[in-house]
């Protein structure tokens, strides 16, 4: 996403924990988890058009309703759905400065509430999480005018999703910036597909 923002002209600020940014953008080192780091960042940022929470762990081996490891199952919860809500309210001021802000985090199919499938229940519950926690900041953020979204890009060829997938990372990047880059008030508190189309919670 990083790389193709940048070759469309965007101003990109990347958070990263190691390794290099892609040339062109801004870079901020960051663990998400660190929340007392986020002030930092803010102050850093300067005005922001657009966040898009992309941080995530798959979670631990044992994550079986049956057979759990629970400091695992916290740590998906923190990555993936406190972060993402950590990181919005610390760069809200940023995104009020913005001209036409927004907020967009990447979820996931295995959030969805219509069936019943056990495996991988930490990565699912912190997902399903995550989903109404951005659902609630977009209408707490309703007056404001400012539109958030949940992003279910599909099973993409990742380290996560593995060399199986359907989806190529490339398309599926420049479907979520173009959903990001058009994402109205209409589609607030949305769950959508990395092309913008509704999909069932």
């Amino acid at each position: 996403m990083a790389r193709i923002a940048v070759s469309r002209g965007w101003t990109v600020h990347g958070t990263l924990r190691s390794g290099e940014a892609p040339e062109g953008v801004v870079e901020h080192r960051l663990d998400v988890t660190d929340f007392t780091a986020l002030s930092a960042l803010s102050d850093a940022a300067g005005p922001l058009d657009a966040l898009i929470n992309n941080a995530g762990i798959i979670g631990p081996e044992r994550q079986s309703p049956l057979d759990m490891d629970f400091d695992g199952f916290l740590q998906t919860l923190t990555v993936n759905t406190l972060a993402p809500l950590a990181v919005a309210q610390a760069l809200l001021p940023n995104l009020r400065q913005g001209a036409s802000p927004r907020i967009v985090s990447i979820s996931s199919q295995m959030a969805w509430m219509g069936y019943r499938k056990a495996d991988r229940i930490a990565y699912r519950a912190s997902k399903v999480a995550l989903n109404k926690v951005m659902q609630g900041l977009a209408t707490m953020l309703e007056p404001e005018g400012i539109p958030v979204a949940l992003i279910d890009p599909g099973w993409v060829r990742t380290d996560m999703g593995g060399a199986m997938a359907d989806r190529d990372t490339g398309d599926v990047a420049a479907e979520i910036l173009a959903t990001t880059e058009t994402l109205t008030m209409q589609s607030t508190g949305a769950f959508l597909s990395s092309a913008g189309t509704p999909r069932p919670f």
